[in-house]
């Protein structure tokens, strides 16, 4: 296998590890379905312990079978990192902006992480009550107001809905309370039941989000996945896709943990009191909408007696040390795949060093230099590796040109030349595969990571999660290439790739010196698409890799020159 052979084959090697770790991504396995412990009729869950009404019972759909939500009066709520609307059908948080992240087209305001348009998504927190007559996601709340804003110095904003029941519920009274934190993607939700009746109630709390099938993030070029997301101590972090959502009801039953949707990006999770039982579940509603809770059950509660209970609600970006002071586990809704192992290590150092130069651009150049100097007696032992080989192209030239045809003869003379000159052509690979692993890892994480997302680098780099766009956008009428940002960034990366190759060992075989030649052209149009911090990583360490392989390339040719007798 001659230097170009195992070029070609390291670049295969990493891009099937590359499609490896994506499909892994949007394939994540789910534990199977435990039968018999949760059943739903319409859209409210049921359980063992109750029953929902009749009304509570019939499905939320249009007459075409699309996804309706029943609209009431709308209460709205701003904080420090919200606006949010909550409508009385139900006590729903239908609408919720995060104040402090603007939208991927920042021209549209603040990032919309929830709302019950169907343009483009739905996507609503809804809570209920199962038992008979409790209110549940479909009934009637009242507030004394229809605006809440946080003072300025305030801790937190209270948002207090109130219910009276009537029939089998007759003197009961239930308000659902929101508390709204400053400074915190937590939002509590409890009840508050004062059991006026006259039979003692064992009600149950069900804590769901709906959303329909759709997805605001990723691309063809970057897919990402939005689906349902679940934790527990026994099964860790799990990834539900729709699509599993639709052929099976998740049911797991458990102590702890949380159940959520998790998009590129941004989160939301219900996370239930520490130590009580739960019902985590999933739902297909409709054809294209799907619920994603936990039911928890109730102590009984006597007539004339009074109960307070409820969960907390995390919607935010997932950033790592907010993730973590939410809940367990909630940090692995930043999902870095079978790498997890390596990128995590990887953010700690990226945001401590952004911690001190304050640019996330300036700390991924950082990061990489200290990678590069990490695995710098491994990529040196693979560059004095295609140095030699490249003092012995001229010689492998000449045996081409001698033996012609006869491949057998010049894989005999190759071998042969190779004993001779103590070479073993394929001791580079072996060094530039152990480093692949690290810098998937990197990727992902760059690509994962919500702290880039409109971070800016400098000049025309103003959003290191988004593709460099310095010249333009293709137009979409142009075949093939509409729609293709054209940044500078990716340009230049394009230059190193063709730099490497004239400092590669020159080709043998004119298929490989074509494929070579293309190789540079191919991946631009690729990182034309890619986020413009994951651009910087591949052009610094590209950059790095030329002055190292420049360098050894001049020891080994001046020691081959003194070899010769002919050093200067």
């Amino acid at each position: 296998m001659d230097t170009r052979r195992l070029v070609l084959f390291v670049i295969f090697s990493f891009s099937i590890m590359m499609l490896w770790d994506g499909w892994q991504q949007q394939h994540a396995p789910i534990v199977p379905v435990q039968q018999g412990a949760q059943t739903a009729s319409g859209d409210v869950p049921t359980n063992g312990a109750a029953n929902s009404t009749s009304a509570a019972t019939t499905d939320n759909t249009n007459n075409d079978g699309s996804f309706k939500l029943d609209k009431g009066q709308r209460i709205k709520v701003s904080t420090d990192l919200f606006d949010a609307e909550i409508d009385t059908i139900g006590g729903d948080l239908r609408h919720l902006v995060l104040n402090k992240h603007r939208a991927a087209n920042e021209k549209d305001g603040n990032y919309v992480l929830m709302d019950d348009a169907k343009t483009p998504l739905l996507y609503v927190a809804q809570t209920g009550l199962l038992g008979a007559g409790l209110p549940n996601h479909k009934s009637t709340f009242t507030s004394t107001a229809t605006s809440y804003t946080m003072a300025d110095g305030a801790a937190s904003q209270e948002v207090r809905l109130s219910w009276a029941g009537s029939g089998a519920a007759s003197g009961i009274a239930v308000d659902k309370i929101y508390t709204f934190h400053r400074g915190s993607y937590v939002i509590d939700v409890r009840y508050q039941i004062n059991n006026g009746g006259s039979q003692t109630i064992t009600p149950s709390a069900y804590y769901q989000v709906v959303h329909d099938n759709e997805s605001k993030q990723g691309s063809k070029m970057m897919p990402t996945f939005t689906g349902g997301a679940y934790y527990t101590d026994a099964d860790k972090f799990k990834k539900v896709k729709f699509a599993d959502m639709a052929k099976n009801k998740l049911s797991i039953n458990a102590q702890d943990g949380w159940i959520g949707l998790i998009e590129h990006y941004f989160a939301s999770a219900w996370i239930p009191k520490a130590g009580d039982k739960r019902e985590f579940y999933t739902k297909q509603l409709n054809d294209d909408t799907f619920a994603m809770g936990a039911i928890v059950p109730v102590a009984s509660i006597a007539t004339g007696a009074k109960a307070e209970f409820g969960a907390r609600l995390f919607a935010g970006p997932q950033n790592h040390a907010d993730l973590a002071a939410a809940a367990p586990g909630l940090e692995f809704a930043v999902d870095y795949g079978w790498l997890t192992i390596v990128a995590k290590p990887l953010f700690w150092v990226l945001s401590k060093i952004e911690a001190l130069v304050h640019n996330w651009g300036v700390a991924i150049i950082i990061v990489t230099i200290l990678l590069k100097a990490l695995f710098y007696p491994l990529s040196a032992k693979s560059y004095r590796s295609m140095a030699q080989m490249r003092e012995m192209a001229p010689r492998l030239q000449s045996m081409k040109e001698k033996f012609g045809d006869d491949k057998q003869k010049m894989q005999q003379a190759m071998m042969e030349l190779y004993k001779t000159e103590k070479i073993n052509p394929m001791s580079g690979c072996l060094p530039i595969l152990i480093q692949v692993p690290v810098f998937i890892a990197f990727y992902w994480m760059l690509s994962a990571s919500v702290e880039l997302r409109h971070a800016p680098f400098f000049g025309w780099i103003q959003d290191l999660a988004a593709p460099d766009t310095l010249f333009g956008i293709i137009p979409n009428s142009v075949p093939l290439l509409g729609g293709m940002p054209i940044g500078l960034l990716p340009i230049l990366m394009g230059a190193t790739m063709i730099i490497q190759t004239y400092l590669n060992p020159p080709p043998t075989d004119p298929i490989q010196a074509q494929v070579m030649k293309i190789m540079p052209i191919v991946f631009s149009i690729f990182f034309f698409f890619f986020p413009a911090g994951l651009v910087l990583y591949w052009l610094v360490n590209n950059i790095l890799s030329i002055a190292q392989q420049w360098y050894v390339n001049k020891t080994i040719h001046a020691a081959a020159l003194a070899k010769k007798g002919n050093a200067k």
